[in-house]
């Protein structure tokens, strides 16, 4: 006969490296040591029987690779992610299709937010990231310094349910969830302008409810957001834009390279899909094939 589980069922809001901050059915929040590699992450369901967590099964998870090459679980039980870019310092494109592509690989509904609205756009950040939106990837700017952009953001998070933050340090994360959610005691910091990079602000991961509904997961910010398990073959049908090709390789494999009778070659030719885009795609196939590889030699 199989063991009933002992314990109240909770969710773990906050994760603090030898501690996490769990919060039960009625709102109590309890603090309870765990090993420092514990794999515990923020959005988790477990069991609290005093001090010993039992996790219950994920429903989603959404993974990175780090630069070094490990795998990192960024948060769990999300239905969404919510890359932050920003108009200064402009962003990384790579690191938001990857995150894209991330998320769409995992069953998660990404989106993009544009923060910095309200400084000259001189990069032309906005409209490349607009671009991105053509296959139905939705795309928002905003200014978290004016408030520009944040009631249809808040009604977005609000119609998603548990929506994780990712980015770089210096788009604006924090500052972005102290008006999504007044009172949260997130420190800003100004770009180091001898770096030219943002000072990391938020150094756990935290779960947040909003006011008009839906929950935010903030995290520490990244600066490279490797995939994980994502087949070379499998790329192009989660990267942003390819998917408005809605006709058939002759290849059901094909990856897009040099095959014939090749459809996203084809759309890239006639101009339904950007030059700029297929080389990021190229980039990320080169990467993916790359993971492939080592994962084969591995085994």
């Amino acid at each position: 006969m199989q063991r009933a589980p002992k314990g109240q069922p909770a969710v773990l809001v906050e994760h603090l490296g030898v501690a996490v901050e769990v919060e039960l059915p009625g709102g109590e929040r309890r603090r309870v040591r765990v090993a420092r590699r514990s794999g515990l992450v923020v959005g988790d369901t477990v069991l609290v029987d005093g001090e010993r967590l039992e996790l219950s099964p994920r429903r989603t998870e959404l993974r990175r690779r780090t630069a070094g090459g490990a795998v990192h679980v960024v948060a769990a039980n999300i239905d969404a992610l919510c890359v932050v870019a920003a108009v200064d310092p402009p962003a990384k494109a790579g690191l938001v299709d990857r995150a894209v592509v991330a998320a769409r690989a995992a069953g998660i509904e990404p989106i993009v937010v544009v923060n910095k609205s309200d400084v000259p756009d001189t990069e032309g950040v906005i409209p490349a990231m607009r671009a991105r939106g053509d296959d139905g990837l939705a795309v928002l700017v905003v200014s978290a310094k004016t408030g520009a952009g944040l009631m249809e953001l808040s009604a977005l998070l609000a119609r998603l349910g548990r929506v994780v933050l990712v980015g770089p340090s210096g788009v604006g994360k924090s500052s972005l969830l102290n008006r999504l959610v007044p009172g949260a005691a997130r420190a800003t910091s100004e770009l180091s302008v001898a770096r030219g990079a943002g000072v990391h602000t938020t150094t756990t991961s935290t779960l947040w409810r909003l006011e008009g509904g839906g929950e935010i997961v903030d995290t520490p910010g990244v600066r490279e957001y490797g995939l994980v398990d994502v087949p070379a073959e499998d790329l192009a049908a989660y990267f942003p834009a390819f998917t408005l090709v809605t006709e058939a390789c002759r290849f059901r494999d094909c990856r897009h390279e040099d095959e014939p009778a090749c459809a996203v070659r084809r759309a890239v030719a006639d101009g339904r899909i950007p030059e700029r885009r297929y080389v990021a795609y190229r980039t990320l196939l080169d990467e993916a094939k790359l993971v492939q590889r080592a994962a084969t030699n591995r085994s």
